[in-house]
């Protein structure tokens, strides 16, 4: 593995060359050819994960990939994944800081495929829910379709997106070492970091993104880059 530093606005750029050269061209359709053989592996919009816990700050990176990809020519959704969270009674059931309740059952990750990463997907309508829950009133959130053409770019930025099989095309993992998460976190989530050294142990999110950004310190963040190509050997196999 190579890391190689890089400044956070040299980053920006590069994901976003990166992401530009996976995304359909504007104006692909979903499935092309009619037939039965037809290929089908190249989807009309390219659905991105910005995964990483909250002390690495995955909404910042995507929220910044946005304008920049727009410039090119490319619309933009940024999805939030805690817009997606379960109602309160789901998530708190066995209490408000169990780590275990947090790494399995707080994002409501059905719903986030059936209404956010289906319709981006291969064959999908592109009508897309940008939030389905607001965790402040505990209520649905009551947004509106979003319509995505073919050749957009959908962001999905959160914690814990990876290993449980949401169909993403692209991965990007922000890495913390150990010690770099339990100082970054806020004292009142310290109560995670089980959760999230459970998601190293049992998913190993840095083995199956596409985009490893090592960001122990966020000013002067790192690429990890494989010394040979990957072959694609992703637990979360539609990613």
């Amino acid at each position: 593995m190579r890391v190689r530093p890089i400044s956070p606005e040299r980053l920006v750029a590069e994901l976003t060359e990166r992401l530009l050269a996976a995304a359909p061209e504007p104006g692909l359709p979903a499935v092309t050819g009619a037939g039965p053989d037809a290929p089908t592996d190249r989807p009309g919009r390219l659905r991105v994960a910005v995964d990483g816990p909250p002390a690495a700050a995955p909404q910042r990176l995507a929220e910044a990939l946005v304008d920049p990809l727009r410039a090119l020519g490319r619309p933009v959704l940024h999805v939030r994944a805690e817009d997606f969270l379960r109602p309160a009674s789901i998530r708190f059931e066995q209490g408000r800081t169990n780590p275990d309740a947090y790494y399995e059952s707080w994002t409501d990750e059905a719903g986030l495929r059936r209404e956010v990463l289906d319709p981006a997907g291969p064959g999908g309508s592109g009508r897309v829910l940008p939030s389905l829950w607001d965790p402040a009133t505990d209520r649905a959130s009551r947004a509106g379709y979003v319509p995505l053409p073919p050749g957009a770019v959908l962001l999905v930025s959160g914690a814990l997106l990876l290993g449980g099989g949401l169909p993403f095309d692209v991965a990007v993992h922000l890495a913390l070492s150990p010690a770099a998460l339990a100082r970054r976190t806020d004292p009142e989530l310290r109560w995670t970091l089980p959760a999230f050294a459970r998601y190293a142990d049992e998913v190993d999110p840095a083995s199956v993104a596409d985009v490893v950004v090592r960001a122990d310190d966020p000013r002067h963040p790192a690429l990890a880059e494989p010394d040979e190509p990957v072959d694609g050997g992703r637990k979360n196999s539609s990613v």
